[in-house]
């Protein structure tokens, strides 16, 4: 017995073992149903965890992945989000418009106000049930707002790809109103934290008016020096070296924004946003995106499935409704306003619905800011299982939405002049 007794690191090479094998399986299944790959790691992660092995077994949780390992493999999370939200920026930052900024603008404002509107509505009468103990109302509302809002940008890259729609003028659109949308959800996250780590009023508005700053110094001249620095020596420069410089900036700006009381993760976001477009830059970086996303991220799915529990929703006292009501207004004031903003601009109704079709996917995007909101005590454990399942559902969703709508196929032309994107990695 004595030779199956495994110390601290050989529990953490077996549960790393476990929960990347798990992962690619899950990840390949999901391929073959035609889902996104992403979707099958997130769902792997969640089976870990209470809600199935947990519940079925909990011993063989306990023992796969005792309280020793779980800090190192919150390390390997950290770093594969950090990385995540830095690509999630740089694919943002790469798309370029030609001629339908006006369109885009409509389509993504529609896609993000009318959600936050209808979701911070649904959020009033749920803030005395569901909003933890000396939280503000206010900042409840807005985040379950923000949450509802929400488009899994890079998510919807990968399976605009995976389908062969991605040259179509839906496909199109949608990334473009997706990146403008998902620009401005982090913003006004960023904002939901300031405001709730603030002591009193004017302490939130100070807080507030600091990451305002921040963000216009980044978009700003940060921003500038980059692309002035890219021009001149990107070209030449070592890949590794500019890769160091790349880990060091996102360490030294998720500190600064960690400082302020806004989450990590932002100012990964924020170096994406600044990060050179070149084509060099791009290539010095693929590695390290390639590497968090297929390595580092399904230990972000397993600390996720480890933290909601899912069993646990008996969808007693109400909580069926609550679910009903909040996968309600994602979906329909997705499809459908995001649909009517589309008809308005001159698109045909089977390529506006498309579009709303496309816009509902929120996968792994919404799951970070659902963790985000969950670390910083902005939701309580039943609606953060709640949050879960609306995220799982409307992506899952997507494939039998775009079929029910009639989601055009690659060979339909796409009316020029049309957004078009840069070489960047997706994760």
């Amino acid at each position: 017995m004595n030779m199956l007794t495994l110390d601290t690191t050989g529990h953490f090479f077996l549960g790393a073992a476990v929960v990347l094998a798990l992962s690619h399986l899950a990840g390949t299944l999901f391929t073959r149903l035609g889902q996104p790959r992403v979707m099958g790691e997130v769902i792997a992660g969640i089976a870990l965890g209470p809600s199935l092995l947990g519940s079925m077994a909990p011993e063989a949780t306990a023992w796969l992945f005792p309280s020793a390992i779980l800090p190192m493999f919150n390390g390997l999370a950290q770093l594969g989000l950090a990385v995540f939200m830095f690509a999630t920026g740089q694919e943002l930052c790469s798309l370029r418009v030609r001629g339908t900024a006006r369109q885009g603008l409509v389509i993504s404002q529609a896609s993000l106000l009318i959600p936050f509107a209808a979701g911070s509505l649904v959020a009033i009468p749920l803030a005395d049930r569901y909003a933890p103990p000396g939280l503000s109302p206010l900042v409840f509302v807005l985040f379950v707002g923000c949450a509802v809002s929400i488009t899994a940008f890079p998510v919807l890259a990968r399976m605009l790809d995976d389908l062969g729609i991605a040259r179509t003028r839906p496909g199109r659109l949608s990334l473009l109103a997706a990146a403008i949308g998902d620009g401005g959800s982090w913003l006004a996250l960023s904002a939901i934290l300031a405001l709730a780590q603030g002591s009193d009023p004017v302490g939130a508005a100070l807080r507030t008016l600091a990451v305002a700053a921040l963000i216009a110094l980044y978009l700003g001249p940060v921003r500038k020096l980059a692309a002035r620095w890219s021009d001149r020596h990107a070209a030449t420069a070592n890949p590794t070296t500019l890769r160091i410089a790349l880990v060091g900036a996102v360490g030294a700006s998720a500190a600064l924004t960690a400082a302020l009381g806004v989450h990590q993760l932002i100012g990964a976001f924020l170096v994406g946003l600044v990060w050179p477009p070149s084509a060099a830059a791009t290539t010095a970086t693929s590695p390290l995106t390639t590497t968090a996303k297929s390595v580092l991220l399904p230990f972000f799915f397993l600390g996720y499935g480890l933290n909601v529990d899912l069993s646990t929703l008996t969808f007693t006292g109400g909580a069926v409704l609550v679910l009903a009501a909040l996968l309600a207004v994602a979906v329909l004031t997705k499809i459908f306003g995001t649909g009517l903003a589309a008809r308005s601009t001159g698109l045909p109704w089977r390529e506006s619905l498309s579009l709303g079709a496309l816009l509902n996917t929120r996968g792994l995007t919404e799951l970070v800011v659902l963790q985000i909101g969950h670390e910083s005590h902005l939701l309580t454990a039943p609606l953060f299982a709640i949050l879960t399942l609306v995220a799982l559902i409307t992506t899952l969703m997507t494939g039998p939405l775009l079929k029910l709508t009639g989601v055009p196929t690659a060979d339909t032309p796409a009316a020029p002049p049309t957004p078009t994107r840069e070489p960047a990695t997706t994760p």
